[in-house]
């Protein structure tokens, strides 16, 4: 069985997404599955042992592009596929399997996507999670009546290269002298799912202070908020805290957040990475929510505040006040690091 898979475009998207390939590997353990997605994505991809192969997706995310989007479905022809799964919920991602002849096309109603899919699912508040959203995609229709029906739901769990993670310590001169606390203070959604830079550099002093080392993490534009929680930490304390934003490559954050005891994150795709390598994970959350998207790492604590107007979902808050965030004290998160040492029940 040949199976294509149009992949999601956000890290922690991508991440989960390997909650369906398990299924599918569970059912059909010889099946190939190949999994189109951005570039970014394949380095992610090939530390699942479930894909056979990344192909890249050249169009970008919301462009449409139909003559380009043809191109690639009648190259697709020459595969073979027998059935494929389309992640995301536009009309113009289902095109691509649709120009491939691809005789089984599955996915959730979305955008004028009838007669794109072969195999429509029309039930998806019926559950409640992501994951299972992605993993009821892999049962046939008439069985996927809620989230009760599913199997036991497998986790993410990315491959770890030793070699490169001992390469990138050395390369960017970290070490193990002290337990390592990770901290991921970014987040590509918007500022409504950021927690204050000044709240993690207070998580960041308390753990130095407690004979631990803090690794910053993050992107290039998250270079502005590492540096401002660095440099908020006396001046003594500094030695201890490595600002890692925009050095990494992302391959190499996923290596050296699996370095990490335990990790601070924003609902963040880094989130989700560190939950797959193995780390524990005290997650934050603004606007969103850990009811559809938690981290499922073994041992986590989830953080927020009970305001009245969270969740909202919004990359900004409609009111200004951001107070989902700025009324969520750093001893609420100094106190889940603590508190990861005793097991956690499984998500």
């Amino acid at each position: 069985m040949k199976i294509l898979i149009i992949g999601p475009s956000w890290v922690g998207d991508m991440v989960m997404s390997q909650c369906l390939y398990t299924s599918l590997k569970q059912q059909y353990p010889q099946a190939e599955i190949d999994v189109l997605a951005p570039a970014w994505c394949r380095p992610i991809l090939e530390r699942m042992p479930e894909v056979h192969r990344a192909l890249e997706m050249p169009i970008g995310h919301g462009e449409f592009n139909l003559k380009g989007r043809y191109r690639i479905g009648r190259t697709l022809r020459e595969h073979g596929y027998d059935q494929a799964y389309i992640l995301p919920n536009s009309a113009k991602s289902a095109l691509i399997p649709f120009f491939a002849r691809i005789p089984v096309r599955t996915g959730w109603k979305g955008e004028s996507r009838y007669g794109l899919l072969t195999d429509l699912r029309g039930n998806k508040r019926d559950f409640g999670l992501m994951i299972e959203r992605y993993c009821a995609l892999a049962y046939p229709k008439a069985d996927m009546t809620g989230s009760a029906a599913l199997p036991s739901l497998p986790k993410p769990a990315l491959t770890v290269d030793s070699h490169n993670q001992a390469s990138a310590m050395k390369r960017l001169a970290l070490n193990h002298d002290r337990p390592v606390i990770g901290l991921c203070p970014g987040a590509e959604f918007g500022p409504a799912k950021r927690w204050p830079d000044a709240y993690f550099a207070q998580v960041a002093q308390r753990m130095i202070e407690q004979g631990k080392q803090v690794w910053l993490f993050g992107s290039v534009k998250d270079q502005p908020v590492t540096t401002a929680i660095r440099q908020a930490l006396p001046a003594d304390l500094q030695a201890f805290c490595h600002d890692l934003a925009g050095q990494t490559s992302l391959i190499e954050a996923v290596d050296l957040l699996a370095a990490c005891h335990t990790v601070v994150s924003n609902d963040s795709g880094l989130m989700h990475v560190s939950a797959a390598v193995g780390c524990k994970v005290v997650a934050i959350y603004g606007s969103t929510s850990p009811d559809y998207t938690p981290p499922l790492a073994e041992q986590v604590a989830i953080v927020y505040t009970d305001i009245e107007c969270r969740p909202c979902f919004k990359r900004e808050c409609p009111y200004g006040h951001l107070k989902c965030l700025k009324d969520l004290p750093a001893e609420r998160v100094i106190q889940a690091i603590d508190g990861l040492t005793i097991p956690k029940t499984d998500l």
